[in-house]
């Protein structure tokens, strides 16, 4: 028995066993990773199998086999579920998340109707209805010279009385009748003629009317001559030239003292805007309207000529221009009765006059001793003495009168002279769809308006009324009004730089949402030899008065409703943050197509507004006809805002 242990011992002790038991131990190793990796990688498991089959006989004098193997492990379970998405809910009136709110029933309509107000129709290639924009179709011809709010004629029909101008005031197309497509340029339409050349003559192609030389070609308005319209320079009361007439004004009151103290003027019944237009010599920009009547195209060809112009009228409603807008108003053979229906169109000329400001007549009963001019003479005496004008001078076929610089001449008339002051809580300022008040406006107690800087210090001094106009700032509103202009600054140097503004000659530019003009005023701090009508949208804050106390002009408009110019009368349209703001009273694709209606061919447009609303103002672009392109800002490409630049082509 001890020989067989021993025997045994000596066995387990020779080279041949230990090589065996080192085989046997890794080829169990090696049966163990096969059948670990071959349940998900399947490749594995037939080289596991040939190890193991390789590895698994034994010579007949290898001691007794070693265990067996552990079974396999089971194969791998499926992957757990992803968790469940967490419901966030909405944000209640408190600004605390909530999961209490209902999910209406889908309408089918609604889209619909998208599809109706932009002119787009569904496209089932996805999974959703999407609206897709079409492009816009070209009107008839006869809307060439259309003004939707001025030639609705519908509307003027239904008018009970047209005996104070009604019918040249605004009336709307409704909801549904405004035209949804281009309005045609005229047959043959050129490139226009760059300023200053256009002050002088204009493309008879443009504005093919001949009404203006058949009435006034005798007093040396307008000229047709080969393929142009050509401006002598002279008007009613002024046929030898416009500028001999500024130098009669200028020597008859010397403070005036135009492009310095006066910056700002009004010709009200302009004709073609020679008066304005010989004015821009001397500095001084000015603002000249017509109502669209017998002579309907005057307005147009001022735009044309790149004269500032708009049309509008004294009728029924204020005019949409603050109070204490311009330093002096004109009136050359304007055919306005000033003393009617107890003078309420010369009260709402002194509501737009600035305190100290001047009005200048230029008409028949100044100058003729006929009876019954005389007697015109006399009312108009009478009326200006009632409300505090002082007649400067009276000289020829021109007579100057000078707005009082407070309320001190009103206070001191006797209690039953008529007109009287205005209710202290009217607002002068509001004047969209608000009708005339046969009162006189009161001057603010503060001198606020009369006393603004010298013209060029003007365009930056931060105005007295920024402190009066209705803002969400209390305390800083001058900071503001600097960080608005440097913002406006840097951004032109931009575009200059960039996109070679001062080599596209803009000359009629239109801002749509001007703020307290600071766009304006950079355009001409970088020295473009331009003009820009600054509008201040109504659902916004009123800053018209800042505007104008800055030595700019501009008007208040309300984007939903066309605007009242010609068509092709801006050569740049600029839109910074309208979109995004407007969307929400507005269906933008009537904006986009009032845009195209107002701007001239060669023209371009500049939207900067948030990513939110660039899509679809590119895809609107398309569908109107313009080239469009977007470009980052200067923020990069991952700002919120962007900028379209849309070129319409000729």
């Amino acid at each position: 028995m001890k020989a067989l242990a021993a025997t045994a011992a000596e066995i387990l002790k020779t080279p041949t066993f230990i090589k065996i038991t080192a085989i046997a131990i890794a080829s169990l190793t090696l049966f163990v990773l096969a059948n670990h990796y071959s349940a998900s990688y399947s490749p594995f498991s037939s080289t596991a199998t040939a190890t193991h089959s390789l590895a698994s006989p034994v010579p007949e004098s290898s001691p007794p086999t070693p265990p067996a193997s552990p079974p396999p492990p089971p194969p791998s379970l499926p992957p757990p579920p992803p968790p469940e998405v967490e419901r966030m809910g909405i944000v209640d009136e408190n600004g605390a998340m909530s999961e209490e709110f209902k999910v209406g029933e889908f309408d089918a309509s609604l889209a619909e109707e998208l599809k109706n107000a932009s002119g787009g129709v569904k496209d089932g290639s996805g999974g959703g209805v999407r609206v897709k924009i079409q492009k816009f179709g070209v009107c008839d011809q006869k809307f060439t010279d259309y003004i939707p709010c001025l030639d609705n004629v519908d509307e003027i029909k239904m008018l009970n009385s047209t005996e104070r101008g009604e019918k040249f005031e605004r009336h709307c197309p409704g909801e549904g009748k405004r035209l949804n497509c281009l309005v045609p340029r005229p047959k043959g339409y050129q490139i226009r003629i760059p300023w200053p050349q256009s002050r002088d003559e204009v493309w008879f192609s443009n504005v093919p009317h001949t009404r203006l030389v058949e009435d006034k070609g005798g007093q040396n308005w307008i000229a047709i001559k080969k393929d142009k319209f050509v401006f002598p320079g002279g008007g009613t009361q002024f046929i030898h030239g416009a500028n001999e007439y500024l130098d009669q004004i200028s020597q008859m009151i010397p403070e005036i003292a135009f492009g310095r103290k006066t910056r700002v003027a009004l010709d009200v019944g302009c004709g073609v805007a020679s008066f304005g237009a010989f004015l821009m010599q001397r500095n001084v920009t000015t603002l000249s309207v017509a109502p669209k009547d017998v002579h309907e195209n005057q307005i147009q060809f001022a735009l044309e000529r790149g004269v500032p112009a708009m049309v509008a009228v004294f009728a029924t409603h204020r005019l949409l221009y603050p109070s204490q807008a311009f330093d002096l108003i004109h009136c050359s053979r304007c055919r306005i009765n000033w003393t009617r229906d107890d003078g309420i169109w010369l009260l709402e000329v002194d509501r737009l006059l600035r305190a100290g400001g001047y009005f200048v007549w230029a008409a028949q009963p100044v100058y003729k001793h006929e009876e019954a001019l005389q007697v015109q003479w006399k009312e108009m005496e009478d009326l200006t003495t009632r409300i505090c004008w002082e007649l400067i001078k009276k000289e020829g076929m021109i007579a100057i009168w000078r707005k009082p610089l407070n309320n001190s001449c009103y206070l001191s008339r006797d209690a039953e002279v008529q007109p009287p002051l205005c209710d202290s809580n009217d607002d002068p300022d509001n004047v969209w769809y608000v009708g005339l008040k046969a009162c006189i406006t009161r001057l603010p107690e503060n001198g606020y308006g009369a006393n603004v800087s010298l013209w060029p210090a003007r365009l930056q001094d931060p105005p007295d009324r920024l402190q009066s106009i209705r803002l969400d700032a209390y305390i800083s509103r001058k900071e503001i009004f600097t960080a608005e202009a440097k913002y406006w600054n840097e951004i032109l140097t931009g575009y200059v730089g960039a996109y070679h503004w001062k080599e596209l000659n803009f000359r009629n530019i239109m801002d749509m949402r001007a703020g307290y003009g600071g766009f304006a005023a950079a355009l001409h701090d970088h020295g473009l030899d331009c003009w820009v009508m600054n509008v201040v949208p109504v659902s916004g804050f009123n800053t018209l008065p800042v505007i104008y106390d800055r030595g700019l002009i501009g008007v208040m408009h309300d984007w939903c409703e066309p605007f009242d110019t010609y068509p092709r009368t801006y050569d740049l349209l600029h839109a910074a943050g309208l979109f995004s703001i407007e969307q929400k009273r507005c269906n933008i694709s009537t904006i986009i197509l009032e845009m195209d209606r107002m701007l001239r061919p060669g023209g371009r447009v500049y939207i900067r507004d948030s990513v939110s609303v660039i899509g679809e103002l590119h895809e609107l672009a398309s569908a109107v006809g313009w080239v469009p392109a977007l470009h980052d800002t200067g923020e990069g490409p991952h700002a919120s805002w962007k900028i379209l630049i849309g070129d319409k082509r000729l």
